[in-house]
């Protein structure tokens, strides 16, 4: 970061100019004090990330919802990416990417020493630029969701008054990574610490051409629809896409920001983009497959929408150049052994790198002048991200597959990532508490009881919020809930820190209350039973993985049964007690109930929303839609109350109320 360039505004990023005129192709106007109208985007000259690999970057800026895209127009004077290869010539275009890395930096372990995957990422992808030949780019991309996911997220804050760093956009820039897309998770802390995250912190452009409407998030001055890096000659088209499907918009604070579809979009804008472009890249944090599918963390069948299939079928009808698809979201493995002819769509190659830093993907592209995909030639590859473990011995043949010090940039490490370490390490080493709860919090325990029934970590959770609800402003709470998927993580024994339980729930979910009736939390609780993990299809799941049938656990005032019935479909809620009392007794009694925020919000493809529930239950049976009910949102961090609860007590226990109590009866 010492690069005296870094030190640009964002929006002084955003209004880079220069002088000089090319000739293009006739889809660019020149106009004088030039604007986009309907049907037009406006190309501005930008500087690219001085660490990148591109010599220059073009943004595309306007509504690329409003309909096709029929004219790139921009100011008289300014350069524009003219062709500037012979026909014929050629260019190899590498593309190293990563995608839903998850601010997974660096992933600190006291006992296996550290796992550097970042710095891993920048020692290849620096000795592929420095190896280069004089025709070849090297462009270093992120596919999406860059936050939420590990202790850095911390460093962003909640509040504008408590931002310290955005440690991903930050790692990010000094690693040279040349051009990123919005995932959903970029949005969790809210759009306007992304905004001041993308201000203080990105060098390079962000792109969404679906995310719009936003309080605080501009379009055009904090993120652009799309955008063109030059190199060696070679243009480089690039268009960001957002999944519609987990994205959280709507939000009290900012209640227009909204997520277009993506098919759409790139419909609207690909044409144009590639006319005047040798090379189009799909940044796609929209998921790989279409409607359900099961693929990367999904233990089961997931609601992607409008994913990479789609929007790969539409793109590649629209344009006879190059197009590729770096994708995110699903957290796939694509191409791990060369290219599948099964992740080519209407021409269009689709690849994923997983998550959480497992890979550095590389698609490497020898690209014809003028010939379109007639000569085109393709390689795909996955370079595995080694795990550190200093206590495997150098004799030991598991060794050369361990992390060692000259895997990774040690001085980017020490440059960049070192500094965001320090500001994190207070909070990292800082023991909150005791884990004396034994097995029964233990991770296998944990991992496979959150979707078979009652399981003694949840308890204590719910339990957790309830007590700590007696400090809410709006008054206690009577009840509390939080889903399965939304744990990632159990608990050894001994002491724990905020690391330690930021494992356990590394996502940035807020607490919501809203009031129902006994009769209505009788029907959450039916529909609870058709999502539970059936004793005789638990073999066949990966309870490791993401089961996203929304299997949610209650607080102890809610106690019942699920008669499991001959399959999902036949399952019931049965001798169902609140607070104590039988339900008929409260169907008509109202109830305050706290939520966390993926539950609150419909829990998307999790079907908390009136869609059927998915990830492997039969019937379409539709889930309860708990959208409309009328919530109060505190703004309280659900992670933080649950911290404090711990210190309060001193630790997670049995006499705690990490416990099995009965609360859920499975027969």
């Amino acid at each position: 970061m010492s690069d005296p360039r870094l030190s640009l505004s964002r929006r002084a990023f955003l209004a880079v100019t220069a002088a000089g005129i090319a000739s293009l192709s006739p889809m660019v106007v020149f106009r004088a004090r030039a604007q986009a109208a309907p049907g037009e985007l406006l190309m501005v000259p930008a500087t690219p990330n001085p660490a990148g690999g591109a010599e220059r970057l073009f943004l595309l800026k306007g509504d690329p919802l409003a309909g096709p895209i029929r004219a790139i127009v921009t100011e008289e004077g300014n350069p524009v990416p003219a062709p500037m290869l012979e026909a014929g010539e050629r260019r190899v275009l590498r593309l190293m990417h990563f995608n839903d890395l998850h601010n997974n930096i660096t992933e600190m372990h006291g006992a296996r020493g550290d796992t550097h995957r970042l710095s891993q990422m920048v020692k290849r992808v620096r000795e592929t630029r420095a190896a280069a030949d004089e025709n070849e780019v090297v462009l270093f991309v992120s596919g999406g969701d860059d936050h939420t996911g590990s202790v850095f997220d911390e460093l962003l804050g909640w509040a504008p008054g408590e931002f310290v760093a955005d440690a991903g956009y930050r790692a990010a820039s000094a690693a040279g990574v040349d051009i990123a897309v919005l995932g959903n998770h970029e949005f969790d802390r809210g759009a306007e610490m992304l905004r001041i995250g993308i201000e203080a912190d990105a060098r390079f452009p962000v792109l969404s051409a679906n995310v719009h409407g936003s309080r605080h998030l501009t379009r055009d001055s904090d993120y652009v629809a799309a955008a063109v890096l030059e190199a060696k000659g070679l243009r480089v088209g690039f268009i960001g896409l957002t999944t519609q499907i987990d994205t959280r918009t709507g939000q009290p604070e900012d209640p227009g920001m909204q997520v277009a579809s993506p098919v759409a979009a790139v419909s609207n804008i690909m044409p144009a983009l590639a006319e005047i472009c040798d090379v189009v890249v799909i940044l796609s944090h929209c998921g790989y497959g279409s409607g359900q599918h099961r693929t990367g963390k999904a233990g089961a069948a997931r609601l992607i929408g409008e994913g990479d299939f789609d929007i790969a079928e539409a793109a590649g009808r629209l344009t006879e150049k190059p197009v590729v698809l770096i994708g995110g979201h699903s957290h796939t493995a694509l191409n791990a052994g060369g290219i599948d002819p099964d992740n080519i769509m209407e021409g269009v190659l689709m690849t994923q790198a997983e998550a959480n830093g497992a890979y550095l993907g590389e698609v490497a592209m020898s690209i014809a002048a003028n010939a379109g995909r007639q000569a085109w030639f393709t390689h795909v590859s996955l370079h595995p991200v080694k795990r550190r473990d200093q206590r495997v011995a150098a004799d030991d043949p598991r060794f050369a597959t361990l992390e060692q010090e000259e895997d990774y940039d040690q001085g980017f490490e020490a440059e960049v990532v070192a500094p965001l370490i320090a500001a994190l390490d207070e909070k990292l080493a800082e023991t909150i508490g005791q884990v004396t709860a034994g097995d029964a919090v233990s991770p296998g325990v944990v991992m496979r009881e959150r979707y078979t029934g009652e399981c003694a970590l949840l308890n204590f959770m719910n339990d957790a919020l309830v007590a700590r609800s007696q400090t809410f402003a709006g008054g206690p709470v009577d009840l509390a809930l939080f889903n399965a998927t939304a744990i990632l993580a159990g608990l050894q024994p001994g002491d724990l820190s905020f690391g330690d339980w930021y494992a356990v729930m590394p996502y940035a979910d807020q607490v919501h209350v809203a009031r129902m009736t006994g009769a209505q939390i009788g029907e959450m609780l039916q529909s609870n039973a058709h999502r539970l993990v059936r004793p005789e299809e638990a073999a066949g799941l990966d309870l490791n993985g993401f089961v996203s049938r929304g299997f949610t656990h209650f607080s102890s005032g809610i106690r019942y049964g699920i008669a499991l019935g001959a399959d999902a479909t036949q399952a019931r809620a049965e001798e169902i007690t609140i607070l104590g009392r039988p339900l008929a007794e409260v169907a008509d009694e109202t109830f305050t109930i706290a939520f966390n925020s993926y539950i609150q919000l419909g829990a998307f493809a999790e079907a908390w929303n009136g869609q059927p529930i998915v990830a492997g239950v039969p019937g379409e049976i539709a889930g309860m839609d708990l959208r409309g009910l009328d919530f109060a949102h505190t703004g309280l961090v659900y992670r933080n109350e649950i911290i404090a609860h711990i210190r309060d007590q001193g630790g997670v226990s049995a006499e705690g109320g990490a416990r099995l109590d009965g609360r859920l009866i499975v027969g």
